[in-house]
């Protein structure tokens, strides 16, 4: 088969397509035809050995990517043949093996599509999608929240803003560039505010007064947010793309943290629901940047520049477009 390789770590040229032997699924596991594959932004930090999250650092030379969509081709000794030709959806978990024409799951961990969600769609739900959920659990937005979402035009921020669009919430949200600013309204924003513009904090002083920052951008822009929440009002922190983490001391302006047992703990339980929810149209990915799998490297760079929109990813040559 095909699949993206990594020899070390460095920037997105590291990243090369190679011919690696086919991959044999285990006892209790199955093997997809990959179609999807999602790519993150911390999926670049690893690659450029600049941070891990929660996992430790991988072991050299891997295949990255942790979700994949596709048909089941094969399956492993204990697992029913009527997993054969499914049409599924999987996390791979801490494990790599994503970017890659077949991936190698536990059958445990795989769920069956629905006919009305595509591979794209539904990589997009199982690993950004979940996340989103997990956040805006904590979140709890109500009707009479002012919601600022960050990076609201990216793929986590699109499904913020339809949380807060189904709540009947008031969304502000920051985007960088007027494309981005369109397609955050075309998913619930009232209003949007271009961050790139040197003016950016007089636009949002001649907003409502916030009562709500989904934040995963930090720095400036988190302190900005932060400093027009009203007392009672409260951040939550998904991380801190600007690469700096702001410390926050205002007791009657709380700061909720995502990562951590609030999340972990229950990733199956939020992928389920995020799964339904993009099935039922009412909370659907926007997959906005779509790149062939050998271009594994350009995706990345996209991510990096901030030049992507929405959900960024990777599709094989048997796979789907849109």
């Amino acid at each position: 088969m095909r699949a993206i390789r990594q020899h070390e770590f460095g920037p997105a040229e590291v990243l090369r397509l190679e011919e690696v032997p086919d991959p044999e699924p285990g006892p209790g596991e199955i093997r997809i035809a990959v179609e999807a594959a999602g790519v993150h932004l911390l999926d670049t930090a690893i690659r450029a050995g600049t941070g891990f999250g929660a996992m430790p650092p991988p072991a050299l030379p891997m295949t990255p990517g942790r979700e994949v969509a596709g048909v089941v081709d094969r399956v492993g000794p204990g697992v029913e043949a009527a997993w054969l030709g499914r049409r599924v959806v999987a996390h791979l978990g801490p494990a790599s093996g994503g970017y890659a024409e077949l991936a190698v799951v536990a059958a445990a961990r795989a769920y069956e599509l629905p006919d009305t969600l595509d591979a794209v769609t539904a990589v997009a739900a199982i690993g950004t999608g979940r996340t989103a959920m997990g956040i805006l659990d904590l979140a709890a937005i109500q009707p009479t929240d002012v919601v600022a979402v960050t990076s609201a035009a990216g793929g986590l921020g699109v499904l913020l803003l339809q949380g807060a669009r189904n709540a009947d919430a008031r969304a502000i949200a920051l985007a960088g560039g007027e494309e981005k600013l369109a397609v955050a309204a075309r998913f619930g924003a009232t209003s949007g505010i271009d961050y790139r513009a040197p003016d950016w904090p007089a636009r949002l002083a001649d907003e409502p007064p916030l009562t709500l920052v989904l934040d995963g951008v930090g720095g400036e822009v988190g302190r900005v947010l932060y400093d027009r929440l009203v007392p009672g009002g409260r951040l939550v922190r998904y991380g801190w793309s600007s690469g700096e983490e702001n410390r926050y001391d205002d007791p009657q302006r709380p700061v909720v943290e995502v990562l951590g047992p609030s999340i972990m703990d229950r990733l199956a339980e939020l992928e389920q629901r995020s799964l339904a929810a993009a099935a039922a149209g009412t909370m659907v990915p926007y997959v906005g940047s779509i790149f062939p799998l050998a271009e594994a490297a350009a995706a990345h760079r996209a991510i990096e520049t901030r030049a992507s929109i929405g959900k960024v990813v990777l599709v094989t040559t048997t796979g789907v477009s849109r």
